[in-house]
């Protein structure tokens, strides 16, 4: 039964991803580990914004964080999103269905 009032991790993750900006940070980070600096040089924002993005997608444990001297070197972490695509599965496989049956119908139109 779904419980309303708590944050899950679920949450977190789609909370996340329900931002563009943190989902093209994704994206970059997805060629590899980067600094903070070159992600921001990346986006149309002060780096002060970009780090707040960072904040976000670290806290929903999409990214993870590693200091090297006095730089901060942030890479994708894929782990919360295994969850999220299993708890999308079996919303996939009914729209597969779905399709599925659409096209039998209009395959039997077309040979009426």
């Amino acid at each position: 039964m779904p419980t309303r009032g708590r944050s899950s991790s679920t949450d977190q993750v789609f909370a996340a991803l329900a931002n563009p900006t943190r989902r093209d940070v994704l994206d970059l980070l997805r060629e590899g580990a980067r600094p903070v600096q070159d992600i921001a040089a990346r986006f149309d924002m002060a780096r002060p914004s970009v780090s707040e993005h960072l904040k976000v997608l670290r806290d929903a444990g999409l990214v993870s964080e590693a200091r090297h001297g006095r730089q901060r070197v942030y890479s994708v972490q894929a782990e919360p999103l295994v969850d999220m695509a299993r708890w999308l599965s079996p919303y996939e496989q009914f729209w597969r269905a779905s399709l599925k049956d659409l096209r039998s119908f209009l395959d039997s139109e077309e040979t009426s």
